[in-house]
């Protein structure tokens, strides 16, 4: 077959010029292997099915309060009765809860972080087991025994996959005490709406069968999901979510205050799942695209330069009688073969990349933790590498047989026509501006990263270990989980190099949005009480805990034993609360006091109620602690003592002098020793917290910043390419000007500047196009940022650096061109 032919004429051809042929190849496997890899990643994420059954039905229901802050409200319990048999358009609902627990009987204590769901969740869901079976009806009601299904990650990577975890009976302590027994594992699926380790019926959590979770309207903790019924379309169960959420404010409308600007949506599930990931993944996408236009635009140009060369063989090929054609065919097989060892280079270098950028992505998407290479990889690869080769087959202009003009049979020298010129410069131009808007969005995110990291924080961060040891009450009173705490501070104060241990129930950052998420209502002398009260966040925490973590006490003192003993509740408030509560007067000796209205419901005696929302006094402002932000702002906080408060969560901080992970072991052994039972998990510095949370900003910079320096690294050799063969192409040019008189300085000069010029347009061009595209993907990304100033201006000068560099080297060559060799050329 004639192709055949072309294919193997075309091999011997690439083989007489094996370093042009090198960098065509490895250039292509980067830009192909980038996208192949990325787009892999994308249809994981965001295009692959879920593996529920009837997913195309699944949808996921939001209740928010935009104008107060809260983007999920979740539902109580009387919501949820409220919207069941009031929307026709979907069949039936499922509910789930998010709590932590502390589990024992199973391995090691831990800490897992538990669902609780009704019995016909899972049918819902449409999930299967792995192993034995899952909850269903038949476990509804607070008369059925407790039982627990474990996540399948959870099984594989704790438990090894050990099938005789089936039937093994745990304890589990979280707002009070319950046996489960483990009935099943579920299949690997996406952990939505929390990436739980256990899910159980609602007998495992006390809470959910008290009074308050079952009457409470405003005591808001679980999220809904719903199927659609046969026929039914997202848009009526929205209109019929609303007409029902209407009557609701109007038959409750202290549950719904204005100024929370209540409101209720409904999503296609895994939508609502792919939404965190969609934003970074389309734009990952994009930048991969940017890099392949790169890496063909530097190919393209090699192929321009190499068409060049060979315009004497082709206008002898023409001029024996070959077609336009079979020029175009035998140029197309060229590029075939060029592409393809691109492309397979490009899957090997793709396959380790995928499971690289999976374990970035899992940042934003658990699905991204479940990616295998399939197929789809190679079939992405392939369709690139044929993109690539119609592109490289089509750019040379060809010579036909009648041709005189920049195609002499005779002339040996090279000539480059004004048309060749041009799209040679187009492309350096094209590489240019593709690479702006790289380096312009990776220097946007590497200067954001440098904000974060060096914004102090008001805490120290280096000397305290947080260790996570869990208030396990299973039968104890608050007292004796109080004693426990004390004993431990007291023994672990005993040790070397320890100056302060304390006790709280948040580590910073680490727990954003625990305790109560946006904070409780709360009023204070002076201040009328109403229903646009002002909010702030509760702390319970030890003595000690602000000496702990470097924190300074600007009024006032820090709690101490003779509190514990006290008729009176005290307080300590943060200094943002105190001005904004107490104006140009001194808080001390002042009450704050709770006025939230979900404090109704919360559990304890009525005495423990009263003295709760009872006056409290301020005998201490402490210096403003944002646990929730990594970037520090004005935060009110309200901590009370962990002798005056039931205790949840519990941390420990210890600051030392020493190495903070040395402690580890002796304050586990201590613990132990105390309760055998007691979880001791998650032993980090602040410090290491702190760049814990910050790892999604760092890797967005090395990723990005990956991509933005392959791109500069092909754009510069693109740019000394162009510049290399203009100069060749013009020897005879600068010898006679040199003959006439022309300094060698003059000449380098010229040819820097043909390089700056490229690179200005190019720059100019991207910062348009930039410009243009986030524009239009601002319409549909809201969070997407623009950068600012200083990137846009560093990453100009960047590649207009980078371009002068670049053409140092032809230029110096230009500049050393000999005279009598330059003329005697032609």
């Amino acid at each position: 077959m004639p192709f055949f032919g072309d294919l193997r004429i075309a091999f011997h051809s690439l083989m007489r010029g094996k370093g042009l042929a090198t960098i065509v190849i490895l250039t292509l496997a980067l830009g192909i292997g980038a996208n192949a890899a990325i787009f892999t990643l994308v249809r994981g994420v965001l295009l692959k099915p879920l593996v529920n059954r009837d997913e195309n039905r699944l949808v996921y229901i939001r209740q928010s309060a935009p104008s107060g802050g809260q983007d999920n409200t979740t539902f109580s319990v009387p919501e949820i009765k409220d919207i069941e048999g009031s929307v026709p358009s979907v069949s039936e609902f499922g509910d789930f809860s998010t709590m932590d627990f502390t589990m024992v009987g199973l391995g090691e204590p831990r800490g897992v972080q538990g669902g609780v769901v009704s019995g016909n969740y899972f049918e819902v869901m449409g999930l299967r087991p792995a192993l034995g079976r899952l909850i269903g009806p038949q476990d509804d009601g607070a008369d059925a025994p407790g039982v627990i299904v474990l996540t399948n990650r959870f099984w594989s990577t704790v438990y090894k996959k050990d099938p005789s975890v089936i039937g093994k009976t745990v304890r589990l302590s979280s707002i009070g005490d319950r046996p489960a027994t483990v009935i099943g594992v579920l299949e690997p699926s996406v952990p939505y709406p929390a990436d739980t380790e256990i899910i159980g019926n609602i007998v495992i959590s006390p809470h959910h069968l008290s009074a308050t979770m079952v009457t409470g309207r405003i005591h808001r903790m679980t999220e809904l999901f719903g199927k659609l019924a046969p026929g039914a379309t997202l848009d009526q169960a929205r209109t019929e979510l609303r007409t029902v959420y209407a009557s609701m404010e109007k038959d409750h409308p202290d549950a719904y205050p204005d100024n929370g600007g209540y409101r209720i949506d409904a999503k296609m599930l895994r939508d609502q799942i792919t939404s965190g990931a969609r934003t970074v993944l389309l734009v990952l996408l994009a930048a991969s695209g940017l890099v392949f236009i790169i890496a063909c635009s530097n190919v393209a140009n090699l192929i321009l330069a190499r068409t060049v060369r060979r315009e004497g063989e082709l206008s002898i090929r023409a001029a024996l009688g070959a077609s336009t054609g079979a020029l175009r065919r035998m140029l197309l097989a060229e590029s075939l073969l060029l592409c393809g060892a691109g492309a397979a280079i490009a899957l090997i270098i793709a396959q380790p990349l995928v499971t690289i950028l999976a374990r970035y992505a899992s940042r934003f998407s658990v699905r991204a933790l479940d990616l295998t290479v399939d197929f789809s990889l190679l079939w992405v690869g392939v369709a690139l590498a044929v993109v690539a080769a119609l592109i490289l087959a089509f750019v040379p202009r060809l010579p036909s047989a009648n041709a005189s003009n920049g195609m002499n049979l005779a002339s040996g020298g090279v000539r480059i026509t004004s048309s060749t010129s041009r799209r040679q410069r187009i492309f350096a131009v094209t590489q240019i501006a593709a690479s702006f808007v790289l380096l312009a969005g990776a220097s946007m995110l590497i200067t954001t990263l440098i904000a974060l990291q060096t914004t102090q924080s008001g805490v120290d961060t280096r000397h305290v270990l947080v260790i996570d040891v869990p208030a396990l009450y299973n039968g104890k009173t608050p007292q004796q989980v109080l004693d426990f705490y004390k004993e431990t501070t007291r023994r672990i104060d005993a040790l070397p190099g320890v100056t302060e241990t304390a006790v709280g129930m948040i580590a910073p950052w680490r727990d954003a949005g625990g305790g109560f998420g946006i904070g409780l209502q709360f009023s204070g002398d002076g201040h009328v009480h109403g229903k646009d009260d002002p909010r702030a966040l509760w702390r319970i925490i030890s003595p000690g805990f602000f000496t702990a973590l470097g924190v300074p006490i600007v009024a006032g003192r820090d709690f101490n034993a003779l509190d514990d003993q006290s008729r009176e509740p005290v307080v300590i408030v943060s200094a943002t609360l105190a001005q904004r509560m107490f104006p140009g007067q001194d808080p001390i000796n002042r009450h704050v006091y709770w006025t939230d209205p979900v404090l109704e419901f919360m559990e304890g005696t009525d005495s423990e109620k009263v003295r709760f929302t009872s006056p409290h006094r301020i005998i201490g402002v402490a210096a403003d602690v944002d646990d929730e932000h990594i970037v520090p702002s004005p935060t009110s906080t309200i901590y009370s003592s962990y002798a005056d408060a039931s205790m949840f969560g519990g941390h420990l901080f210890i600051h030392t002098t020493g190495n903070p992970y040395s402690l580890v072991t002796p304050v586990t052994k201590i613990i132990r020793d105390m309760s055998a039972d007691e979880p001791v998990e998650h032993a980090a510095t602040l410090e290491d917290i702190r760049a814990k949370v910050l790892a999604p900003d760092r890797l967005n910079s090395l990723v990005f910043g990956v991509f933005a320096a392959v791109a500069l690294l092909i754009a510069v050799v693109g740019v000394a390419g162009v510049l290399a063969f203009s100069v060749s192409a013009r020897t005879r040019e600068f010898g006679i000007r040199l003959a006439l008189g022309s300094q060698p300085e003059s000449l380098l000069r010229g040819v820097v500047a043909e390089g700056v010029v490229m690179a200005a347009i190019g720059v100019l061009a991207g910062a348009a196009f930039g410009l243009a595209v986030a524009r239009v993907a601002g319409s549909y990304f809201g969070d997407l940022k623009m950068p600012g100033a200083l990137p846009v201006i560093v990453t100009a000068f960047v590649l207009l650096g980078a371009a002068v560099v670049a053409s140092m080297l032809p230029a110096a060559r230009a500049a050393r061109v000999d005279v009598i060799q330059a003329l005697r050329s032609e």
